[in-house]
């Protein structure tokens, strides 16, 4: 058994690419940062932001080129694929890439407005939430200086 599952929320790094391929199929891409939240050893708050390369195709890429632009709040499900190529020189480059299988908008309409008046939409009919989760409070850091070897389960 096997199992290629991602879930992201993060906001898109710039506006779509949307293009064609020859059978008419259409295709968008964009990037999206995933940025964690965490402490370090003097208790100062750092950031470490992932960029993700984003695909939709078919129908999600036609709600992709109507609703997303850079800066939006998205929740993506998809997958991780790898491809190669060979460039002009020989030389063998790899790109591992989110294939969306569904988006969807978060957030308020009006944090962005030059889509504001639209209506919300999703990529696919079934949701995981029709509402935000409400906002969670940060965790308090944990303080690792005061624990002790026999304290650790393994």
């Amino acid at each position: 058994m096997a199992l290629n599952k991602v879930l992201l929320i993060g906001n898109a790094g710039k506006d779509p690419e949307v293009r064609y391929l020859d059978n008419n199929t259409k295709v968008a891409t964009f990037t999206l940062a995933t940025t964690e939240k965490y402490r370090d050893r003097n208790n100062e708050l750092r950031e470490n932001t992932e960029w993700h390369n984003i695909v939709c195709w078919r129908r999600n890429a036609d709600i992709t080129e109507q609703f997303v632009r850079k800066g939006t709040q998205l929740f993506i499900e998809g997958r991780i694929r790898t491809r190669s190529w060979d460039d002009q020189t020989g030389v063998k480059h790899y790109v591992t890439e989110i294939t969306a299988d569904n988006i969807q908008l978060l957030g308020r309409r009006q944090d962005n407005p030059a889509r504001a008046s639209e209506p919300a939409a999703t990529a696919t009919p079934a949701t995981y939430a029709q509402q935000a989760a409400p906002a969670k409070k940060e965790p308090e850091p944990l303080n690792l200086q005061n624990i002790e070897e026999d304290d650790l389960p393994f």
